[in-house]
């Protein structure tokens, strides 16, 4: 059972306070390699302050030696009232560097907090003094995350890391989402309106669009996964982009498919072409703001696209 703070002995004190600055540098350390080779400025700062937490470690252990001898029991936070419980990093799948930024305020946060509130729990002079120094480099600690943002944005790495980021995103989610999409909401179109039009049922239109768009989505999901591993272009974890593509495919059939379940067949099919441009102006929308495409010519090609997929059906549906 965990103990809350105040029925902590000294010797606990300390030999928690050496737990805490080892396991703040190692997850200092880990963030610097998982950023190292896309953000270096931040990497270069995280391992100063493992550095740090290695000096502060020596001192306590130092401190401890002197007052209790050299058996240090092995207290971590996690037997201790008040502190959170934090994901592995090594569990972070995806690690951005404002989520780092975020972890390391948390952190430094919670030691100082713990600091302040040993020091009242010592009657020792060297080593209060010894808490209250470190309480204090926690503080500067705690305020770096915000001052480095600062100084990474005024010296233009910042915006670099920002920049790098932004393509892991676009590589990752944004072009396998939009490959999917624009399948989803061009390929079905055929299939869709040519039973509509074959049959002038809805409900039979429905159940052909909800099987095209589920089996787009199964064939372009596993398409993506094993198009590539990720590891020589960046494109991250291949199940993380199928899933994406699989779904947004999905999504861009079902889009114009549910219009379907309305009765009326005219009344459906004249929703469903609306949806269908809503949808056509998304994917140029998503052209422009990612891929830097110029929207009219994004909208020219897939709306010239799509138009004539609609006509290939409407016109075997009618035939």
């Amino acid at each position: 059972m965990a103990k809350p703070i105040q029925d902590l002995t000294e010797q606990e004190i300390l030999a928690l306070a050496i737990s805490l600055e080892e396991e703040d540098g190692r997850i200092f350390g880990e963030f610097a390699e998982r950023l190292r080779g896309d953000f270096p400025d931040t990497a270069a700062a995280l391992t100063s302050m493992q550095q740090e937490e290695s000096t502060h470690r020596h001192q306590l252990i130092e401190a401890y030696r002197a007052r209790f001898g050299e058996h240090i029991p092995l207290i971590s936070r996690t037997d201790v009232k008040g502190f959170i419980k934090r994901k592995p990093v090594w569990l972070m799948r995806q690690l951005s560097v404002g989520q780092v930024r975020r972890e390391v305020e948390s952190i430094e946060g919670e030691t100082l907090r713990f600091y302040n509130a040993a020091i009242g729990r010592t009657s020792d002079a060297g080593v209060r003094q010894l808490l209250g120094d470190l309480a204090v480099a926690e503080q500067q600690h705690s305020e770096l995350a915000g001052h480095l943002d600062r100084e990474q944005t005024a010296s233009g790495a910042r915006s670099r890391e920002d920049e790098a980021q932004r393509r892991s995103f676009v590589l990752q989610i944004i072009q396998p989402g939009l490959v999917g999409l624009m399948d989803g909401s061009v390929s079905t179109l055929a299939p869709l309106f040519a039973a509509a039009f074959a049959t002038h049922s809805s409900w039979d239109a429905f159940r052909v669009g909800l099987a095209a768009s589920v089996g787009a989505g199964i064939s372009m999901g596993f398409a993506e996964a094993l198009s590539d591993d990720g590891v020589l272009s960046g494109r991250g974890r291949p199940w993380i982009r199928g899933v994406v593509c699989g779904l947004m495919t999905m999504l861009g059939g079902l889009g114009h498919t549910l219009p379907y379940l309305i009765g009326d067949f005219r009344v459906a099919t004249g929703i469903a072409g609306c949806v269908v441009a809503v949808e056509l102006g998304v994917i140029s929308w998503i052209r422009q703001h990612f891929m830097d495409t110029p929207f009219l010519a994004a909208a020219f090609q897939i709306v010239v696209g799509g138009l004539l997929v609609l006509l290939a059906g409407v016109i075997i549906g009618s035939s």
